[in-house]
């Protein structure tokens, strides 16, 4: 299932998701060359968040190939702002387009039940819950984890508690077809965040193997479960109520 629209419409601009998404490819085309090659290793080596170098086990020095002939090689004192710096970081354009296009989906409305400096604190206490989940899992590692989808996740996850009955329109391929449907939120994102963990489940002990980093997932979507409440805006949440439930003006003939 692939999430086009909710059916909730903003009340206000949402400008920090708005502002994220920029970021996001602004550092893909200028830090990371908009995918090219030797820029894109460059930066995922030297912004991307090592969790061996994180938890010191892997000692400075030590090299790690990525393919195609380049390689990281760990340093000593950089690790922690490689915490935030990842965030900002993707792999491809299909990684880049796909986390932008579920932030877009998922954050506009959060945002929107939240101050904008909650929401900012939201995404990035989600991004560091989602890197030390995904550290915890693989604490030696020295592949890079990159990407903003740790933070979309704990989006998703306010999202659940939010607004767990909007409906959420999916495209769900059949076959050579493409059909549409709409779901309750709640049953898209607790089955893509079953998938998640399951992934994670699967994958302990060989955490390189699939390329994603499932317990980044499950950190986030479990960190916006727990902090949506408490970072919402009651007023707001209820506006957003009020203009879900308003009734539609009925012509009688």
């Amino acid at each position: 299932m692939f999430p086009y629209r909710d059916e909730l419409q903003p009340l206000r601009r949402p400008a920090v998701t708005i502002g994220l998404i920029a970021a996001n490819a602004l550092v893909w085309v200028f830090v990371q060359g908009a995918g090219t090659s030797q820029q894109l290793m460059q930066s995922v080596c030297d912004l991307g968040l090592i969790p061996g170098e994180l938890t010191g086990s892997v000692p400075p020095g030590t090299s790690f190939p990525l393919g195609e002939g380049a390689a990281c090689v760990t340093q000593a004192g950089r690790h922690a702002s490689h915490l935030l710096t990842s965030m900002f970081l993707h792999g491809s354009w299909v990684h880049l387009l796909g986390n932008m296009w579920f932030l877009w989906i998922f954050g506009k409305n959060v945002e929107d039940a939240m101050t904008r400096p909650r929401f900012f604190a939201l995404y990035l206490l989600g991004g560091l819950a989602a890197a030390f989940a995904q550290v915890a899992a693989g604490p030696n590692s020295g592949i890079p984890m990159v990407g903003a989808s740790g933070a979309i996740s704990c989006v998703m996850g306010a999202y659940l508690v939010l607004y767990p009955t909007v409906r959420v329109y999916a495209m769900v391929p059949l076959g050579p077809f493409v059909t549409s449907i709409g779901l309750p939120a709640w049953s898209m994102l607790l089955y893509w965040a079953g998938i998640q963990l399951l992934s994670g489940v699967a994958s302990i002990g060989d955490s390189a193997a699939s390329g994603v980093a499932f317990w980044a997932h499950v950190g986030g979507f479990t960190a916006g479960m727990i902090l949506a409440k408490p970072f919402v805006q009651a007023d707001r949440l209820a506006a957003r109520d009020a203009q879900r439930w308003r009734p539609r003006r009925v012509l009688w003939g």
